[in-house]
């Protein structure tokens, strides 16, 4: 399974995480402008539904989108080129903001339609369909490192200096500690950086913060749901990025 925080702005903006998501993605959004302006964007949407105005649908309908199913290919996710501030910035495109965008009641009650594209939206290619973790680890600069976790299962950092960020692979990693998690740190010389969490297992995560001057990854266990800023002495590993 693969794990975005940024992924998690959708389902944040409509109260659909449990304590742990909500947790690791508040902490998130205090440095992240980008998450920020999406769950901004998506409880203006939410707000407008409730200002549409219902309307009984043609018998057609129905039938006409049930018909439309047994034809149609589903699409992949797409990102979409979004000007923002002056800026053009790269923004996802999830299920939750498709169903803002066109949604779409069928039965008794009526059909509620709410258009919110709008003309600046252009669906990007292939390259900018890439989520960011995926952009790290295609990333023509990428380092890699592999190391062998000293309670079982593997860790590999990747990092991408051109575009600032670092990765964390796990495979077969064994759980946490009952009522722990794992905190990942970036390594600053003797500084450790909080970067997110990481659970057990197999997994994937996009870490938090700018990994330019960053020399590796760290590991530790620590009390879950409880803000940390400092490592424990609970240090699982600490994974160094290949040198350029």
């Amino acid at each position: 399974m693969s794990v975005d925080i940024h992924a998690l702005s959708g389902a944040y903006a409509v109260d659909a995480v449990d304590e742990f998501e909500r947790a690791q993605f508040e902490r998130h959004l205090a440095d992240c402008d980008d998450c920020r302006a999406e769950v901004d964007s998506l409880r203006a949407a939410a707000a407008l539904i409730g200002e549409t105005s219902a309307m009984t649908p043609p018998d057609s309908l129905r039938a006409s989108v049930l018909a439309g199913i047994q034809t149609v290919r589903p699409l992949p996710p797409v990102v979409v080129a979004v000007a923002d501030r002056g800026r053009s910035t790269r923004r996802r495109f999830p299920a939750l903001v498709a169903a803002a965008a066109a949604l779409i009641t069928i039965g008794g009650v009526g059909a509620t339609v709410i258009d919110l594209a709008g003309d600046d939206q252009q669906v990007g290619t292939y390259e900018a369909r890439l989520t960011a973790t995926d952009r790290v680890l295609q990333a023509p600069d990428a380092q890699t490192r592999t190391e062998k976790l000293p309670g079982g299962g593997t860790a590999t950092v990747v990092r991408s200096a051109s575009l600032k960020q670092a990765v964390i692979v796990t495979e077969d990693m064994p759980s946490a500690p009952q009522f722990h998690t794992y905190e990942l740190w970036l390594q600053r010389g003797d500084t450790m950086i909080p970067a997110g969490q990481i659970a057990g297992g197999t997994n994937t995560v996009l870490l938090d913060g700018d990994a330019t001057l960053a020399d590796g990854v760290g590991i530790t266990i620590e009390l879950a749901g409880k803000p940390v800023n400092e490592p424990s002495d609970k240090v699982v590993d600490v994974i160094g990025f290949e040198s350029a």
